[in-house]
């Protein structure tokens, strides 16, 4: 059975045109079943944490990321979507009810809205360092400006606090930080370490995902083998996943997350069902 867990309709609307792509694209491929992890910048109800986290000063990067969030962002209400994949369920679509948390800083904040609704599975990613959208092309320039180190210590941080959050099921495509090819000269085991433990300490699974591989200058799977290594050595569990944010892109190259994670000793990958998980064989 393949699964694709990470990917977003927020390019089209709510509407079983759009989404019909999706699901062709999944059958073409031998996908059993997809989960919809919308952005929690598509709705109104995550609109003041965003405006609480990110720079929207006059800088260089605040001026980009004001307009960023002023452009197609906040569109509808938490509900409209989860209305939509369940009336999608109804119609025996294969789906799974997931969304993708950004790791704002008031994780008080987002339990109170989360718990309000009945996912299949919840991922939190890390977007922002100290308030800069890293992994955003129009500011790459800021990579430029921050030691490397500090960065990978910010991020390891910033996975620590989700985790400690107690409020998620998954880590979205861990240590993308890799995606402009700003490679470390340091030792970085430190940092996948903690990763690992603050994972397993919170009871969280890893994303094997694939958009950094075709959507990204690095091409690579994320996690990169090195986080992989450490993720197989503490049994982190794993979901493989596209980060198709087009209709054609769901599923791709799926086959080849499921290679790469088997070449590190997985049998299976997770299964999620209203936050309870099934182990089910890679295949």
């Amino acid at each position: 059975m393949k699964l694709d867990y990470h990917m977003h309709f927020e390019y089209g609307s709510y509407d079983l045109n759009w989404v019909q792509g999706f699901f062709d694209s999944a059958k073409k491929r031998g996908i059993s079943e997809i989960g919809i992890s919308e952005h929690t910048h598509g709705f109104t109800d995550f609109k003041d944490l965003y405006y609480e986290d990110v720079i929207c000063d006059d800088s260089y990067i605040g001026q980009f990321q004001k307009k960023w969030l002023q452009t197609n962002k906040f569109k509808c209400s938490l509900q409209t979507y989860i209305d939509f994949i369940n009336e999608l369920k109804d119609k025996n679509y294969p789906v799974k009810l997931g969304i993708e948390v950004c790791n704002f800083q008031n994780q008080d904040k987002v339990r109170n809205i989360l718990n309000k609704y009945k996912f299949d599975y919840i991922i939190g990613s890390i977007h922002f360092l100290h308030g800069w959208a890293y992994d955003s092309s129009q500011i790459k320039d800021e990579w430029n400006k921050h030691n490397l180190q500090d960065i990978y210590e910010w991020y390891t941080q910033e996975v620590e606090k989700l985790c400690d959050a107690s409020l998620y099921d998954v880590l979205g495509h861990p240590f993308n930080i890799r995606l402009f090819k700003f490679l470390p000269d340091f030792d970085v085991k430190p940092y996948l370490i903690r990763v690992a433990e603050a994972l397993k300490k919170a009871d969280m699974v890893v994303d094997i995902n694939t958009g950094t591989y075709y959507r990204y200058p690095i091409k690579e799977i994320s996690p990169y083998p090195d986080f992989m290594k450490i993720a197989a050595e503490y049994k982190l569990p794993i979901i493989t996943s596209s980060d198709a944010h087009k209709p054609e892109d769901c599923g791709a190259y799926v086959d080849e997350a499921v290679e790469y994670a088997k070449s590190f000793g997985y049998s299976s990958r997770i299964r999620f069902t209203e936050r309870k998980r099934e182990e089910i064989g890679l295949a």
